[in-house]
């Protein structure tokens, strides 16, 4: 049985396939350290996939990122996230997941409002963060590929994103 809500959000603006995706700069996190990194600076390298989620702990970040992890997308380009949560949490939480994956820190919220993905969390006046969201972009940020949550829980199509990267890559 299910013991929480499904809540609708509201319609997003956000960036479409096609369109090219902000920049930015944002401490980029791993296992054992930060640094401030551009988006950029890893699509001059290849393809990227974008993944925003909610904060780590939520049982949303933790399904969607076992999921990629499992995949192993990373061996066929760049798999970054993109959350709210602090750099101390995100080394915690990709120590915890085992993941191979690297995550920015985004407590303000405003790459996500730049993607036209963020919304007010339940119940937590002025506490915005990203609903989950995925963009495949290639080295020049153009949106390959791009699949926003409506409503909260949801989560995306994996085989479909599969697909995406190895049309893609």
């Amino acid at each position: 049985m299910v013991d929480f809500d499904v809540v609708e959000l509201e319609e997003a603006d956000h960036v479409e396939v096609g369109e090219q995706a902000p920049d930015f700069v944002r401490p980029l996190v791993n296992d054992e350290y930060w640094q401030n990194t551009s988006l950029s600076e890893l699509t001059d390298d290849g393809p990227v996939l974008l993944v925003f989620h909610p904060m780590d702990g939520a049982f949303p970040s933790t399904y969607i990122w076992n999921e990629l992890r499992d995949r192993e997308l990373g061996e066929q380009l760049t798999v970054v996230g993109c959350s709210i949560s602090d750099p101390y949490a995100h080394k915690r939480f990709i120590g915890e997941r085992g993941m191979d994956y690297r995550l920015f820190s985004d407590p303000s919220a405003k790459v996500a409002r730049e993607y036209g993905i963020d919304h007010e969390l339940d119940g937590m006046a002025g506490i915005r963060e990203p609903r989950p969201a995925v963009f495949l972009l290639d080295e020049e940020r153009t949106v390959q590929y791009a699949w926003v949550a409506s409503q909260w829980p949801e989560f995306p199509d994996y085989d479909e994103i599969e697909s995406a990267v190895e049309s893609h890559t």
